[in-house]
């Protein structure tokens, strides 16, 4: 028999997130992004899965689009931090991809070649987060040696990534939106703006596109949650089984550097899934998980191929027994990735994007 251990993807929540992230913007175009294999899902499988949907993808680098292109999606997909060298244009026209282009190096190089049609470009500006883009005070001179070489460029749109639109109350974001609002009218450019959390919570951010990202996979960006963030449905469960049983008596300890210790006699069950699955070993004890679809929690470290969870409450529970590591159970309980993320100090995207491939995915709903 197989490891019990599978990520089963549930296509239809991601359908579904994916509409709500249009409805929240319904004069704007959603950008579904799918880059990192889709944030761990599968990003062929996520694709077909939308395309129906999605006016457009977006991804990080060239090799992520050509596995698009071989899987024959034909829907357009934005390169969302362009070109790393001067011989990839070739392979933008070829594949007929959009472009970002954030550096003096891209729009040179860009300049410089003849493609046999105009490639769409993205004119990505720093506003704030001071990872890619052009300056704001550069950005007009780019803008307008771009406008004209339209046999090189075209269909012009203005683009930046906000660094806090997760919190409600932020200036430094209103502080962003203003300075690329006032960019946008000077230039007359259409936009796209909004990440996940400005999708959600922020409706003065959105413009002609929206990159909707982690909020697809069914994860709450947003610090606090609001109405619409509440309505996302997860897409990916990790679903494991009970494949051990231990009894132990009180004072016992578990798992490596016995940092858990039985404070009565308890019932510690071993779970198949480890770090090399991808599960963050950083999880602390009472990091939650559920037990044929009842709440209890890690105990003791977690290890390469398998983790502990403490089953004293659940006398029921014994081999075999269903383990949600996060997602919805077989009796619709749900665990929120989000809530297991805070857990283990890290974010959703984290532990979603690193499942790793001797995970196998399961898809449900039709492609």
């Amino acid at each position: 028999m197989a490891r019990p251990l599978i990520a089963d993807i549930d296509l239809d929540a991601l359908r579904h997130n994916y509409r709500l992230a249009r409805d929240q913007a319904p004069h704007s175009r959603a950008v579904a992004v799918i880059k990192a294999d889709a944030y761990g899902h599968g990003a062929v499988a996520c694709a077909q899965a939308l395309e129906a949907l999605a006016p457009a993808f977006a991804v990080a680098c060239l090799e992520e689009a050509q596995a698009l292109r071989e899987a024959s999606i034909t829907t357009p997909i934005v390169l969302l931090e362009g070109i790393f060298a001067t011989a990839e244009l070739e392979h933008v026209e070829t594949l007929d991809l959009w472009l970002v282009i954030h550096s003096d190096w891209q729009l040179e190089a860009l300049l410089a070649y003849c493609p046999a049609h105009p490639i769409p470009v993205w004119l990505k500006v720093d506003s704030g987060m001071h990872r890619l883009g052009f300056p704001p005070a550069q950005v007009e001179a780019m803008w307008a040696r771009l406008a004209a070489a339209p046999e090189r460029a075209c269909d012009l749109h203005l683009m930046s990534h906000f660094a806090s639109a997760d919190a409600l109350q932020s200036a430094d974001f209103r502080r962003q939106l203003e300075l690329l609002d006032d960019l946008a009218i000077r230039l007359a450019a259409p936009t796209c703006f909004a990440n996940s959390p400005a999708t959600l919570a922020w409706p003065e951010a959105h413009g002609a596109w929206n990159r909707p990202g982690v909020m697809l996979y069914g994860s709450d960006p947003l610090e606090a949650s609001n109405e619409a963030s509440r309505r996302l449905t997860p897409v990916m469960t990790l679903r494991s089984a009970i494949i051990a049983v231990r009894e132990l008596a009180a004072g016992e300890a578990v798992g490596y550097g016995g940092r858990w210790r039985a404070p009565r006699p308890s019932r510690i069950g071993v779970v198949a899934c480890g770090y090399g699955d991808g599960y963050d070993r950083h999880a602390v004890d009472g990091t939650p998980v559920l037990v044929d679809g009842q709440r209890t929690a890690i105990a003791g470290k977690v290890s390469m191929d398998m983790l502990t969870v403490d089953l004293t409450d659940l006398p029921e529970a014994d081999i075999g027994s269903e383990v949600v590591l996060w997602g919805r159970a077989t009796n619709g309980q749900i665990l929120s990735v989000d809530e297991v993320a805070h857990h283990c100090d890290t974010l959703s995207y984290t532990l979603l994007s690193g499942v790793l491939p001797r995970v196998p995915r399961r898809y449900h709903g039709a492609h």
